[in-house]
């Protein structure tokens, strides 16, 4: 570099390398959000959408009665300052023409439902377990499912909920939930996701108290338990795995088996009968994020399916993938026979398939 002074030089090459670092650094995000991925629509069979409530995010379907139960949460409204009030919902899947119904009208304003879990006692007493972060604090809501409807039985609240996503029951007031972040918004957080930290927490209440379960998870998201009740599985959003730890009945502290590539952005978990895990997931990430805060770009959903998740040997299969223009940013599938429902964070409605066998 002739005619520069060394100083100068100095400044150059420093300028350059850090160019070179930040251009390294979007690259390997935009590639870990799947950003450069090719994606082919599919799915083997046909889907209705079920418009009506917002932000469908996670389902759960009763094994017995095939009652599916949603929660929905008009997030666009709170990001704009309103209260997005939101609500429980059931939808039967046996009815002829299934509606949606709201089982929770009375809720307050600012009921703001996240991940749940259905409890089914065999005593006969069925409980709803569900996130709700009103007011901006964190709770864990426990209903009775009486007769067609819900009974609010008591909330739940620990300084360990610092960011609850989902929970799974493993008991009667015996629960499992994930923290997808170890910060509050604000920049922190964005940090944690960009860098992808393994931070986060899952935690555990043993009727009586919270306590750590596990930790140096990277955005713990989903999160469930095989039927046996010895294995519980956490979908990480920005690590593409499935964390497979096994459940110690004498100790709240899960110890960690392996975990399941599947190079896609986790969200909620569902198992069906066979113990196969179906999963609402994100193939391209900062997509998504756009269309957190723009209706207008509309975001790829996807559903996979893993099967012997508990085997040394799972496999991992895309049952459905959409463009978006059906049901944008999927979050969940829960599925009981040919049936398959698929939820948002955003978007209107819910999406009722029937797979083709």
């Amino acid at each position: 570099m002739r005619g520069f002074s060394r100083p100068a030089r100095i400044a150059i090459y420093v300028v350059g390398a850090v160019v070179l670092a930040a251009a390294g650094f979007v690259l390997r995000t935009m590639h870990s959000a799947g950003q450069f991925k090719t994606l082919e629509p599919h799915f083997s069979g046909s889907c209705t959408v079920v418009p009506g409530i917002p932000g469908a995010e996670d389902i759960t379907i009763h094994p017995r009665t095939g009652v599916a139960y949603i929660t929905s949460a008009d997030r666009r409204s709170v990001l704009a300052g309103g209260n997005g009030r939101g609500g429980i919902y059931a939808y039967e899947l046996k009815a002829e023409s299934p509606q949606l119904r709201n089982l929770t009208p009375a809720a307050n304003e600012d009921f703001h439902p996240h991940g749940l879990s259905l409890y089914v006692g065999e005593d006969g007493r069925d409980v709803l377990y569900v996130v709700n972060h009103a007011g901006g604090q964190h709770t864990i809501e426990i209903f009775d499912l009486v007769g067609d409807g819900l009974s609010h039985r008591g909330t739940l609240s620990d300084p360990l909920l610092v960011s609850p996503n989902d929970l799974v029951a493993v008991g009667q007031d015996r629960l499992y939930v994930t923290n997808d972040h170890a910060n509050a918004p604000g920049f922190a957080r964005q940090m944690e996701d960009y860098l992808r930290r393994a931070i986060s927490t899952v935690v555990f209440y043993d009727g009586e108290r919270f306590v750590e379960a596990a930790s140096g998870l990277r955005y713990p998201n989903g999160v469930n338990v095989s039927k046996d009740g010895k294995t519980l599985y956490v979908a990480s959003t920005t690590g593409g795995t499935v964390s497979v730890f096994r459940i110690d009945p004498e100790s709240p502290v899960l110890e960690e088996r392996g975990a399941i590539e599947t190079g896609t952005g986790l969200d909620n978990i569902e198992i069906d009968r066979e113990d196969a895990l179906w999963i609402g997931a994100h193939p391209k990430l900062l997509t998504f994020v756009q269309h957190t805060s723009d209706a207008s770009r509309i975001a790829p959903s996807q559903v996979i399916r893993i099967t012997a998740p508990g085997s040394d040997a799972p496999r991992v299969e895309e049952v459905l993938l959409s463009l978006g223009e059906d049901l944008s940013g999927s979050s969940v599938a829960a599925v009981r026979g040919e049936r398959l429902l698929v939820g948002s964070v955003m978007d209107d409605g819910i999406l009722d398939c029937r797979i083709s066998h």
